[in-house]
């Protein structure tokens, strides 16, 4: 193997390593979901304990960097290809088939029965990935420009206040969540910020492309660079976020705390400097951990839709027995209201970590098995999973 090769091999490896990494983390987020709901969210600084808080806001990395490393993936398959137009139909493809895919199969896990669509991270991307198809015949200056306008300056849009049928399509576009009545349909993900996410990966893919030092030296001066950009920008607390920090009763950890506590959803431009900016650092680190710990995480990163529908399924099958057993009845707690909960039950963070652990521990044989598999088939359809 040439001395070319191989820093290339490590640069993809990188990509899928990282998501790996960041798989793990976000099932972390989904056992507390089924197991250790909350009457209050999580990133509560006045109600939350420092434990719960860090445990919800070390999974905000998630959504960003699976859709900043989709953006990336895109590009390096228009390299393998060199055929725009052949790029274009695949990203029409699969961002339709992933759309699919959210609300025939990923909704009807998540809320246990088809009681509501449920528009999530994997529609995002699926919506990102159909004005990726457009926007990758665009200059690639003009793409770095839109990718930036659309992270730095949609915080200047005003939030729409009911959404009706008449604004429904600039609601979808940027919006906080809503929900909508008939058909019962919850959109958690708005479209442009995620579009400016996977654009910029899109942009920065070249770096893969590079002698691994040279790529390294640009993501940590990307990620450094973003960092810097929240902090400064959160200091000021003027522009960048639509909840600011303040002071703290509680105390100074609290009040640092309000300081790391920005809006995910839309991703403000502050969630996804800091975000955005731990990712970089993360694909840099992960060249540089053993190589057992890499094959582990490149496991579960090679197969990430799989992972992702199979976790769901077990998370939201075992969370319906369990409430079964323990209650009486199932409880979906995620979706029904805190006082239509048990009064047997209680959040236990302990066992949301037990869990978390026993399931990856699980997921890790299937997840080896369909890699695998997926790397010796050839059929065309097996790109899609």
């Amino acid at each position: 193997m040439s001395t070319e090769t191989q820093p290339r091999t490590e640069r993809l490896r990188s990509i899928d390593i990282t998501r790996g990494l960041v798989i793990i983390i976000m099932a972390l987020d989904h056992v507390r979901d089924f197991f250790s709901y909350t009457a209050y969210r999580a990133t509560d600084v006045t109600q939350a304990s420092v434990l719960l808080f860090g445990t919800r806001w070390i999974t905000h990395i998630c959504a960003p960097t699976f859709v900043f490393l989709s953006g990336i993936s895109v590009y390096l398959y228009y390299r393998k290809v060199s055929d725009r137009k052949r790029t274009s139909i695949f990203l029409l493809k699969r961002g339709l088939w992933l759309i699919v895919v959210d609300v025939a199969v990923i909704s009807f896990v998540l809320t246990q029965g088809y009681q509501l669509t449920l528009l999530e991270v994997i529609w995002a991307i699926g919506c990102s990935m159909i004005f990726l198809a457009a926007l990758i015949w665009l200059p690639r200056w003009l793409q770095a420009l839109v990718a930036i306008v659309m992270i730095a300056g949609h915080n200047a849009l005003a939030p729409i206040g009911e959404v009706t049928s008449e604004n429904m399509i600039l609601a979808l576009l940027h919006n906080s969540p809503f929900f909508v009545a008939d058909p019962p349909i919850l959109v958690a993900y708005t479209i442009i910020p995620w579009v400016g996410v996977m654009l910029l990966g899109y942009v920065t893919g070249i770096w893969f492309t590079y002698p691994l030092k040279q790529s390294e030296k640009y993501l940590l001066a990307a990620g450094i660079s973003a960092i810097a950009i929240f902090i400064m920008m959160r200091a000021i607390n003027m522009y960048g976020d639509p909840s600011p920090w303040e002071v703290q009763e509680r105390g100074n950890i609290f009040t640092f705390l309000s300081f790391l506590n920005v809006t995910k959803s839309p991703p403000s431009l502050l969630f996804l400097s800091l975000t955005l900016g731990i990712s970089c650092l993360i694909l840099v680190s992960v060249n540089h951990i053993s190589s057992r710990l890499q094959n582990i995480l490149l496991t579960y990163g090679k197969v990430p839709l799989f992972f992702f529908i199979v976790h769901l399924a077990i998370i939201s099958g075992v969370a319906y027995l369990w409430t079964r057993i323990a209650f009486g009845r199932a409880v979906n707690l995620s979706f029904t209201k805190a006082s239509d909960w048990p009064t047997e039950y209680h959040p236990s963070l302990i066992r949301t970590y037990l869990i978390w652990i026993l399931l990856i521990i699980i997921l890790y044989l299937p997840c080896h098995w369909f890699g695998k598999w997926k790397s010796n088939s050839d059929s065309w359809w097996s790109s899609y999973l």
